[in-house]
């Protein structure tokens, strides 16, 4: 298994092919979220993925959510396995490329309230209130604010 960070530019069409596969595998058919994927900011975003015999098992993307480029978000977050450590193998590897690539005062990310527990074990912290996002109740997570 390899991880990989490129800017969508970079991405060979089946890398690009198999991101998208996975998002649609995770939030169509397993989660039933009829919002649209294909929003046009994967074309800004630095893509995470885990590449493993031909596929993405893992997947995410980080972009700039302001235009002096201090704000990061990360999204998209889904690993098509589960209990295999896919998914720190992912989030250890996006933080360190984002870091290196993506100069920024803030990241954070829109988690899945269930989820808001894998993202404090890398040092994500809760902000805000719930709120409600394709269904689903979120919570907004700011890395490194304790």
């Amino acid at each position: 298994m390899k991880f990989i960070a490129k800017y969508f530019s970079d991405l060979s069409p089946a890398e690009l092919y198999e991101i998208l596969r996975a998002r649609a595998e995770i939030f169509l058919l397993e989660q039933h979220i009829v919002e649209q994927d294909l929003d046009g900011v994967d074309y800004d975003c630095l893509h995470c993925f885990l590449w493993e015999d031909g596929h993405a098992v893992g997947t995410l993307r980080a972009f700039y959510t302001d235009e002096a480029k201090k704000k990061v978000k990360i999204g998209r977050v889904v690993t098509l396995t589960h209990g295999k450590g896919h998914g720190a193998l992912l989030m250890e590897g996006a933080l360190a490329a984002i870091k290196e690539q993506m100069p920024h005062e803030t990241l954070y990310v829109h988690a899945q309230t269930q989820a808001a527990g894998y993202y404090k074990k890398f040092g994500f912290s809760a902000v805000g209130e719930e709120f409600d996002e394709a269904g689903i109740p979120h919570i907004e997570m700011i890395y490194g604010k304790d």
